[in-house]
């Protein structure tokens, strides 16, 4: 049995730390030798995080109806939209009695991404899910509450009146 055992000890590694759910794990890759890039397979590629943009699906986290929206355009940036930034949403599902219906175009800041951000102390912040609060054109919540953890980094972004209505600042 000991021929089946993969032993990467003597080869230099690089490692990543991803989250799966709740729980923070870390993954190694052995280098190839001579090149410098570490092995990743298709699985691995699956993994990574990238920006909020077109036909992206993301969950509503306030009470103004809304469950999911998907994407339609990022207001900032040319890649994409990322925490805090503002974007144009079609609502795709809706509570029947809620204040936005589906179909409708809103404007939503993102509050949630599960791509990680680097913050000043060197420490990354990163989310499960993408998640977006339902703004109107000046900026004002339509919904009266947040759900789950928001980032501190709204602050930054003038988004004050969001981080008011929030349960749990991250």
């Amino acid at each position: 049995m000991d021929g089946l055992r993969n032993n990467f000890s003597n080869l230099p590694s690089t490692s990543r730390e991803t989250t799966c759910g709740s729980f923070l794990y870390q993954i190694k890759f052995p280098k190839s030798p001579g090149i410098d890039k570490p092995v990743e397979t298709a699985l691995t590629r699956l993994q990574q995080r990238t920006f909020i943009q077109m036909r992206t699906v993301l969950k509503v986290v306030d009470n103004s109806g809304a469950k999911k929206v998907m994407c339609i355009q990022a207001l900032k940036g040319k890649k994409g939209a990322r925490l805090g930034d503002t974007i144009i949403a079609s609502v795709k599902e809706a509570m029947p009695n809620g204040k936005v219906k589906k179909g409708k175009v809103v404007y939503g800041v993102v509050v949630r991404a599960a791509m990680q951000r680097g913050r000043c102390d060197g420490s990354e912040v990163k989310f499960d899910d993408n998640a977006v609060v339902l703004v109107d054109k000046q900026g004002q919540p339509i919904g009266t509450r947040v759900f789950g953890p928001v980032p501190h980094e709204l602050r930054q972004k003038k988004h004050v009146k969001i981080l008011t209505l929030a349960e749990h600042i991250a």
